[in-house]
């Protein structure tokens, strides 16, 4: 009898759990390697925010299905959970099965990856040689082997600089102590932080937004709190989003809210503000822009900086990957996602044929598998790593075959990207970061879609 194929799993958040389980389900062996030290460490990391879809639209099928041997208690599903609840709730019951549990390394961060025996440029025999995975943790450097990979790692921890040309803006590693990055919990574990204090936000998306909403809330609680925001672009209207006409309500009021607050001078917008350079000033922070032969500045006590993120592509680099060149995804998946072309809804289910590499054997998944791209949605990322798994295990009739039915109204997260994702599902962390089903439901069925809010 043949050994089993072992595939690993680069992730423990809700992609990469649901990888495990699919890859379970055809009777792989996963290794899931996790640089957290506990599952769903990213999402953790915005578990105050709260998703715009619900349940029903954030678990996967084959999770589901492992979860229901324990008597797992599925939350309703028209509720919608906050990240918090989705750990608590879904992943961690997930994680502790007894079936997936002993394939789950936490504290395991991946530093490298090759064939056993092969660098990039040797060709003859490659494919048959097992990938060679170096990771990190407490006891030091280990390797593991394994007969395919799936990176669904996400993009949290490479998250886009300040500056306006997708450089690091000068200066902006040695202010570090000053700047935040992604969707802070300015009105839980880190107000002391922020109360009482002038911060500027800089982006467009649903993670600028919602940050500045809860500025000023924590401004009405702690007298002196100033929120002000830094928009590269010139029309503030473009991220109030459809308001009462936007097919999704918790969507729609999000953005009149923010409207109300702007229209009524509570956050204080800078526009036409593209960042270039940040200098401490004693204990404060200088925010400076160029553009053209003008100069402003704003100064601040703290920057939160909620520009999306993007993939850390170091670890693959001995690879054989082809990405492309704009958006750093796979070559086949970009004319799918690519935001220059798309509004946010109309990337349409797909799988291993798009996501599989030069380098047989090894996928992207999830966040990671969208590059810089902002319209990630979790049900397609589910449907992903079905594809990958069936693939892997040899059952090209499976991996081809679309099963994602997308549901007739629109389903996204308040909260990321770019996975996001960080789109449906996942934190709002880019500047265009409001994803909408209903969107490419309609387009499949050849009408208009419901107009995903989207700024630049």
């Amino acid at each position: 009898m043949s050994e089993t194929r072992t595939v690993a799993i680069i992730g423990a958040g809700p992609v990469g759990l649901a990888a495990a389980a699919h890859v379970l389900e055809r009777g792989l062996q996963p290794i899931v390697l996790e640089a957290g030290g506990k599952v769903g460490h990213a999402m953790r990391q915005w578990g105050h925010v709260q998703l715009f879809s619900p349940w029903e639209y954030n678990v996967d099928k084959a999770a589901t299905r492992l979860l229901a041997t324990t008597g797992w208690n599925s939350p309703e599903p028209d509720q919608y959970p906050t990240g918090a609840e989705m750990v608590e709730h879904y992943l961690e019951p997930l994680a502790a099965h007894s079936a997936l549990e002993p394939h789950i390394r936490t504290s395991s961060r991946v530093t490298a990856i090759s064939r056993a025996g092969f660098d990039k440029m040797k060709t003859k025999g490659r494919e048959k040689a097992p990938f060679e995975i170096r990771y990190q943790n407490g006891q030091g450097p280990k390797v593991v082997k394994a007969d395919a990979i799936i990176d669904s790692s996400g993009t949290w921890h490479s998250p886009n600089p300040a500056g306006a040309n997708g450089l690091s803006a000068i200066g902006e590693a040695d202010t570090s102590d000053k700047i935040a990055y992604g969707m802070p919990d300015v009105l839980g574990k880190e107000r002391a932080r922020y109360a009482g204090k002038t911060i500027a936000v800089l982006g467009a998306g649903h993670s600028a937004i919602g940050t500045l909403i809860d500025l000023a809330k924590l401004a009405d609680q702690a007298p002196g709190t100033r929120p002000i925001w830094l928009l590269r672009g010139s029309d503030p209207a473009k991220a109030f989003g459809g308001g009462a006409n936007d097919k999704l309500v918790a969507r729609g009021e999000l953005g009149a809210a923010f409207a109300a607050l702007v229209t009524a001078g509570r956050i204080k917008v800078e526009s036409e503000f593209r960042v270039s350079h940040l200098v401490a000033d004693g204990p404060r922070l200088v925010v400076g822009a160029l553009s053209g032969c003008s100069a402003r500045q704003a100064v601040v006590d703290e920057l939160i900086v909620a520009t999306g993120f993007r993939p850390d592509l170091d670890f693959v680099r001995e690879l054989r990957i082809r990405l492309d060149p704009a958006i750093e995804c796979p070559i086949a998946l970009a004319p799918l996602i690519d935001p220059n072309e798309h509004s946010c809804g109309t990337v349409r289910p797909h799988g291993a044929r798009e996501l599989a590499q030069d380098e047989p054997g090894f996928y992207f998944a999830g966040m990671k598998a969208y590059g810089r791209a902002p319209t990630f949605l979790m049900l397609t990322g589910y449907e992903q790593v079905r594809s990958i798994a069936a693939d892997i295990a040899g059952d090209r009739a499976a991996a081809e075959r679309v099963e994602l039915v997308l549901p007739e109204t629109g389903v996204c997260s308040r909260s990321l990207a770019p996975d996001a994702g960080n789109c449906c599902g996942g934190p709002a962390i880019s500047d265009v970061d409001a994803c909408c089903v209903a969107d490419e439901k309609a387009k499949q069925q050849g009408k208009s879609g419901c107009g995903c809010a989207s700024s630049a």
